[in-house]
C-alpha cells in the first residue's frame, strides 16, 4: 500500500481510464466531461489491456487510474491485479507534491467478493461498480486522489469480512487466505469461532457432510492439523 500523507488535492486531478471496451471508455469521458470543463479533472490517457495500461500509467504518472478489473493480457488474473502489481513503484512511496503517488480506483461491472479482495490487496484505494452515476464517480475520484478509500456500499462489507477489523484497524492478512474459496472462508470463520459442524450446516444451509468436506479442504490448504490450530490462525489475523 502507498504511504499516504494527508494533503489538499491539487486540481485538476489527472486521470487515466483503463477498460477493454472503447465505447465504455468514451462513456466515462462523457460522464466526467462537466468536471473536466470545471477544471476539477483532466483525462490524460486511456488504455484497453494490461500492457497498454502499464505503459500509459508509467508515461503519464496520473493522480488516479480508473481501472477495470478484468482486462485482457498480462499473466495474473484478474488483469487489473496484474496492472497494480507491476505498477507498484508508482504507489509504494511517500506522497509528496514533488513525487505524488498514483492511486487506483477499480471501476468494474463485477461485484464478486473475490475480485474486490484481489485488487484491494494488490493496492487499489477503492472499488466501485459501473452502475455508479457520473457525479458519484467524480466524487469518488476526488476522494481517492485525497488519499481516502471509496467503496460501493455493499462492497465495503466484503473488504471488512476479508481483512477483519479490530479497534478500527484493518487486520494483517496474508496470501494464505487467497487459497480459500468464498464458501471455505465462511466455513473457516464459523469453525474458528467454535461452531459445531451441525451449527455451521444450519447457518449456511448446507449439509454436515459438505461442512466436513470444506473443513478438510481448509485445513489442507492452510497446512493446519486441527480446528484448534485453525482458531489460532484466524485469531492471529483478526478474522474471528
Amino acid at each position: 500500500m502507498s504511504k499516504d500523507v494527508a494533503r489538499p488535492v491539487k486540481l485538476p486531478v489527472r486521470v487515466v481510464i483503463v477498460d477493454d471496451h472503447r465505447v465504455f471508455r468514451s462513456g466515462v469521458r462523457a460522464e466526467l466531461a462537466t468536471a473536466v470543463s470545471e477544471g476539477k479533472l483532466d483525462i490524460v490517457g486511456e488504455a484497453g489491456d494490461v500492457e497498454e495500461a502499464i505503459a500509459v500509467v508509467a508515461k503519464t504518472r496520473p493522480d488516479v487510474v480508473l481501472l477495470d478489473v478484468h482486462l485482457p493480457g498480462g499473466t495474473v488474473r484478474p488483469g487489473g491485479r496484474d496492472v497494480l502489481q507491476r505498477s507498484a513503484s508508482l504507489t509504494n512511496h511517500v506522497d509528496t507534491a514533488e513525487d505524488p503517488v498514483t492511486r487506483f480506483l477499480a471501476l468494474s461491472v463485477s461485484d464478486a467478493a473475490e475480485d474486490v479482495i484481489a485488487v484491494i490487496r494488490a493496492g487499489a484505494r477503492g472499488y466501485v461498480t459501473k452502475s455508479i452515476s457520473g457525479p458519484e464517480l467524480v466524487a469518488a475520484v476526488l476522494t481517492v486522489a485525497s488519499g481516502d478509500a471509496v467503496f460501493s456500499p455493499r462492497l465495503a462489507g466484503f473488504v471488512l469480512d476479508a481483512f477483519g477489523t479490530g479497534a478500527g484497524e484493518v487486520a494483517q492478512v496474508d496470501d494464505e487466505l487467497d487459497r480459500l474459496s468464498a464458501r471455505e472462508r465462511e466455513v473457516m470463520r464459523l469453525i474458528a469461532r467454535g461452531y459445531a459442524y451441525k451449527e455451521v450446516a444450519k447457518e449456511l444451509f448446507i449439509s454436515v457432510k459438505t461442512v466436513e468436506t470444506h473443513v478438510s479442504a481448509v485445513l489442507r490448504k492452510l497446512q493446519l492439523s486441527s480446528r484448534h490450530e485453525l482458531t489460532r490462525w484466524a485469531a492471529d489475523r483478526r478474522l474471528l
